[in-house]
């Protein structure tokens, strides 16, 4: 793809969000189970683990940078990200394509009746948007087979254009990876939170801490016991791999 570029331990698709859309829209004409992944740091600092995260990766279709301190990054290593495209702005960007054009869309994920209520409100707002189910499966679902299966069973019942998964990650990167050729959806995306932000379930930054890459520490203070680890213990070791793409660069130029 000419707009993809190597970045870091991954690629990313340098686009803008109206380029990322008609991307988007391309993936859904072509029909071919494809699937859109979001990296933040958190993403870049896992897959350097290996793992599942990296195989979801290496399979994506459209990578799209999600988070401000990945645009400096690039800017740093002299080959910048146009702009940043985070799954809560997506998402609701790809309602509004639907409810256009006409593509329907189906939400799994969150807590029992978030997802429900999330397509409430876009259905408000976007006059015409279909969405053709809505489910939200149980803790542990990962590991029963039989509910997988009938996760499966319910999407084909449904038959979107469009999947949308919010259960976190790499739990959604793994699920997409595994069954996308069972899902037979033309296009799957992994979108963390948005459902939650878009209930009115979790509250998202206010824009000025988004615009300045300080959404971290907003969700710190929302979420204390749960985010203080990720983003103060697990995140911080961005840094180091920052020096050492730096450096392979260097050697490799």
């Amino acid at each position: 793809m000419p707009h993809r570029m190597r970045f870091m331990n991954t690629f990313i698709d340098n686009l803008t969000m109206e380029e990322a859309l008609k991307e988007i829209e391309r993936l859904i004409k072509e029909d071919a189970c494809s699937f859109v992944v979001t990296p933040n740091v958190d993403h870049i600092v896992q897959i350097e683990k290996g793992g599942v995260l990296s195989e979801a990766y290496k399979a994506a279709d459209l990578i799209l940078c999600d988070g401000k301190p990945l645009i400096w990054i690039s800017k740093y290593y002299g080959n910048p990200i146009k702009e940043k495209i985070s799954g809560s702005d997506l998402f609701p960007e790809i309602c509004r394509m639907a409810a256009e054009k006409g593509y329907t869309m189906y939400f799994l994920g969150a807590a029992e009746g978030i997802a429900a209520k999330a397509a409430e409100v876009l259905k408000q707002k976007y006059k015409g948007l279909k969405v053709v189910g809505t489910y939200s499966p149980p803790y542990g679902f990962e590991k029963d087979q039989a509910e997988i299966e009938r996760i499966i069973d319910r999407i084909h019942e449904a038959k979107p254009d469009i999947l949308i998964f919010g259960l976190g990650t790499p739990k959604q990167e793994q699920f997409i990876l595994n069954y996308r050729d069972k899902l037979n959806v033309p296009v799957s995306l992994g979108l963390g939170a948005s459902f939650d932000f878009v209930a009115g379930n979790v509250k998202r930054a206010p824009k000025w801490m988004s615009d300045h890459g300080l959404e971290w520490l907003f969700r710190i203070t929302q979420d204390p016991k749960r985010m203080a680890k990720r983003y103060l213990l697990d995140d911080i070791k961005i840094l180091s791999l920052v020096r050492k793409y730096k450096k392979q660069m260097k050697e490799n130029s």
